[in-house]
Formats: C-alpha cells, structure tokens, sequence
C-alpha cells in the first residue's frame, strides 16, 4: 500500500501533468488543481516515515515545475479551446474532478486535525534527551491519529484505553532522512530511535514504572502487556505516560521525584509496539481501582508545539 499511494500514484499523476497537459483551458486549469489538491492533501494525511519523510516536498517541486511548464512554455492559455473537445478530454477532466473533490475533503479533514482539540492541555519539554525524530500518528483527527479511536464509548474494549486518545507516536530519523536500516527490519537496533534516551519532560512524581519486558523483534509484539517498558509521570493535575521503552533502561522507580530533562531511560520495543518507537501520551490520573490509562485524554503541546503527523522535534543534544 505504501508503494501504491506513496509512490506509484504520485509519479503517474505527476507524469499525467508534465507529458499530457490538458489540451482545453478548463480541463487544464482542472488538472492543475486536481493534482495538487491530491498531492497536498496526501503529503497530510500518509505516514512518510516511509518511504522518507522529505519525498512530499520532492513531489511539491516536481508538480510545480510541471504547472510552469503547463502553463507558460507549451501551446499558452490563449491559444486553447475553453472546453474540451474529444471524449477522452472529457474523461480526463472527470478525472482531475475527482481528485479535486479527494484532495479537498482529505485535505480538510487532515487540518483540522490540525487544531488543538477543546480539551484541557498540558504543556511540557522535549522527552527526548539527543536524536530527531518524527510525528508517524499524532493530531485531534482520526485520519492522523489512529489512537482517537478510544475516544468511541460504545465500544467497550476501548474503554480501559479512553486516557491515550490523543498520544503522540514519534519514530526516529537517521541518515538521508530514513527511519531504519532497509524497509522493515527486524533487528530492533536497525531503527534510528531505538537506544534514543529519554528525560523526563516536566517535574513531578513517578507513580509507575517498569523495566523487565523485552524488546521483540519486529513484527513481534506483546498484545497483553501493552504499554511495555513504561513510566508514568504525575505532573500536576496530569499523568504524562512514555511507553515502549528499552528493556532494562528504566532508571526511575514508582515514588521517585524527577526534575524536567533528568534520564528516565531509553526508547526500545516492548509491549505492543509494532517497531521501535516512543509512544507518550497526558491524561487526567485514572480513578481508584480503574485501568491506569483509563483517565480523561488530555491534549500534549511540546517545546510549545501541538504536534501532528509529519512533524519533526529535536532533542535537548539534537
């Protein structure tokens, strides 16, 4: 899938703009906007951690120089007909309709997620001790963030889960842009944010943590004990919870007192963790005796930013 429409679809509308303009104002002026309006709206809403979270702006330049070219340098606007004239014209303005109408309401949806959701907020630091990493899922809107799924009461097995609903999944980013050492590697060491140290992100209180879990290979994953290798903040009036983290690199205990940038451990590949990745998340604490991750989801704002997929963050080294 991520072939199809991160790669194959772009280059073949790319190569539809740049060698078989439109031969009519309107279908061009149609495919213009048609293709951009789906390269824009794909550039939100895909995960670019794959194949590299640079390609869009590659696509962006790609698709403008082709507009300039379709606008200035062949046959110019004056000398086209205003409506197509052939069947197969008509076809392809459908077409560029189609995406126009795709992109935008993709492309609407993916920025509003965009906006800091009418939840409380909670402000905190960097987690991350050195590394750049990047947003994989993150944002007030399920089509960029998976986690808001929990969010939906009727379904009852979310229920214990309701505290994560706006999490921040971050993936790491090493050389040339890329997240891990080939497509999919299954030595968790081939991934640029495994080892990555942790810090605490805000003063407060450890009420939880845990270190003996292993890290699996990928696609492996522990589906009971989720959270994994974890610890869990009390800052304030909220619970700031890091999860995945790296076997045996836990260096708080549950009563510990933390300053904000003191080590807390490593990112690692344990619980259910699809691939090495840090997953943190704020909420308001659990009640007595219920699911710890089942308080009320707050929203994350970091170094000041309301993170959303295909953003990227620097660590306190980085």
């Amino acid at each position: 899938m991520v072939l199809l429409f991160q790669v194959a679809i772009p280059l073949v509308l790319l190569a539809w703009l740049w060698l078989r303009p439109a031969r009519s104002l309107v279908g061009l002026v149609g495919q213009v906007a048609g293709t951009g309006a789906f390269l824009f709206a794909l550039s939100l809403v895909a995960q670019w951690a794959l194949p590299v979270w640079w390609l869009p702006r590659v696509y962006g330049g790609i698709w403008l120089a082709a507009v300039g070219v379709a606008l200035g340098v062949r046959p110019g606007l004056r000398g086209l007909p205003r409506w197509p004239l052939r069947g197969r014209a008509w076809s392809e303005a459908a077409v560029s309709a189609l995406l126009l109408g795709l992109g935008a309401w993709f492309g609407t949806q993916a920025l509003m997620g965009r906006m800091v959701p009418e939840v409380g907020v909670v402000d905190i630091a960097t987690p991350f001790g050195a590394g750049h990493v990047l947003v994989a899922s993150g944002g007030a809107h399920p089509l960029i963030n998976a986690h808001m799924r929990t969010l939906d009461d009727s379904v009852e097995r979310y229920r214990p889960w309701r505290g994560q609903s706006y999490a921040i999944d971050f993936l790491g980013i090493g050389p040339w842009g890329l997240r891990a050492q080939g497509w999919r590697p299954v030595d968790p060491a081939a991934y640029a944010i495994f080892g990555t140290p942790l810090v605490a992100p805000c003063a407060g209180i450890v009420v939880s943590a845990e270190t003996d879990m292993p890290d699996f290979d990928v696609p492996q994953q522990d589906t009971v004990n989720r959270l994994g290798n974890h610890v869990i903040l009390r800052c304030g009036e909220a619970d700031i919870v890091l999860a995945h983290m790296r076997q045996a690199s836990v260096l708080v205990q549950r009563g510990d007192r933390v300053e904000a940038g003191d080590p807390l451990g490593q990112v690692g590949n344990s619980g259910a963790s699809t691939e090495p990745h840090l997953h943190i998340h704020a909420q308001r604490p659990a009640a007595a005796g219920a699911p710890p991750l089942s308080g009320d989801p707050l929203g994350l704002r970091i170094d000041g930013r309301f993170l959303v997929r295909g953003d990227r963050l620097r660590g306190l080294a980085g």
